[in-house]
């Protein structure tokens, strides 16, 4: 009696009751043949297929003019350039405007229209431009941990970029806010690495075997250092956000009422000295020794001539972002209404 031919399974591994997280780059095209359920998950979920770019139009938006080579060098010169001048902000949300991922939709906000965004509009356009350029690219998953303590659980509603080179893995982000990366941070633990602002770590937390197999609690910290000492920014376990995870996180992130995109106002940009950034009525410039100074918005008026001068984000006269937390002192002065 013949016996019947299995059909091949995804292959997984247990360590300490846990699935362990698999290196997420597909493998070479003499393997396909022998796992067609993988290859297609891969070509699906993990390794994208990005949309064409007008290369020159980014390029022009962040005023980069250097090389365009699939490097270490080009990668870092991109993210600077990116992170000083798309600003990160959430201005859209409070003004009831949905959100969109779409490539054409991404593209003329932050590009055409000069506009910033949040991470899944900053990653996503990086990594369609990184793609573009030859590199490798895929999108992982995180929760930001930005001044949250260690017993708090945030959502999963973070993306940044794993980026192979040379053999070697390396993370960008330059959608995380006042603590957006200026340069890539090789995938390594506990080495203090540095960028053209905050000196970075990754912390290993849990039981680790290399970064392919991990216990169940196991996670990395991404943290960075300044006012003397060290700061948490997001963690993570390596796991690829596919794109429907990015639809459903995006949708979270700026339609839930719980989603703190909704209860406040943030906007954020690097300079050459340091970083300025906006929460609510709070204007902050922070030097590159992590020092910052603070004064606070006393009118609706001002706040759009600071979103003006300080972001490069200009609203028409009249502007009102519907915000909890924005608690003018007089709240009767500002006529506000909403633009068309």
């Amino acid at each position: 009696m013949a016996r019947a031919r299995r059909t091949p399974l995804r292959r997984r591994s247990v360590f300490m009751g846990a699935t362990i997280s698999e290196e997420p780059w597909p493998r070479p095209a003499a393997q396909e043949k022998h796992d067609n359920h993988r290859t297609e998950r891969y070509d699906q979920h993990l390794v994208t297929r990005s949309p064409p770019v007008d290369l020159p139009a980014y390029f022009l938006r962040i005023g980069y003019s250097g090389p365009r080579g699939a490097t270490l060098e080009v990668l870092n010169g991109i993210m600077a350039a990116h992170v000083r001048s798309i600003p990160f902000e959430n201005l859209d949300v409070l003004l009831g405007r949905p959100i969109s991922l779409a490539p054409a939709d991404i593209a003329r906000k932050l590009v055409d229209e000069r506009r910033g965004g949040y991470c899944f509009e900053h990653n996503t356009l990086l990594m369609h431009v990184l793609e573009a350029l030859g590199f490798r690219v895929v999108p992982l998953s995180a929760r930001v941990r930005i001044q949250q303590p260690r017993e708090y659980i945030p959502a999963r509603t973070h993306m940044f970029l794993r980026v192979a080179l040379d053999g070697e893995s390396w993370l960008a982000d330059v959608g995380v806010g006042a603590l957006s990366l200026t340069a890539a941070l090789k995938l390594e633990t506990d080495t203090r690495q540095s960028t053209p602002h905050e000196p970075r770590r990754l912390v290993r937390e849990g039981t680790w075997t290399g970064f392919a197999q991990r216990a169940p609690d196991a996670r990395l910290i991404h943290q960075a250092y300044f006012a003397d000492t060290w700061n948490d920014v997001c963690e993570f376990t390596l796991e690829p956000m596919p794109e429907i995870d990015r639809v459903l996180g995006n949708w979270y992130t700026s339609a839930h009422p719980a989603s703190h995109f909704k209860q406040r106002l943030i906007a954020a940009r690097a300079t050459a000295e340091g970083r300025v950034s906006l929460v609510n009525r709070e204007l902050r410039v922070r030097g590159r020794d992590g020092r910052a100074e603070m004064r606070l918005l006393e009118t609706p008026e001002e706040l759009l001539v600071v979103l003006a001068e300080s972001f490069d984000l200009r609203f028409q006269p009249g502007t009102s972002f519907k915000c909890p937390a924005l608690d003018w002192p007089d709240q009767g002065s500002a006529k506000q209404k909403n633009p068309p």
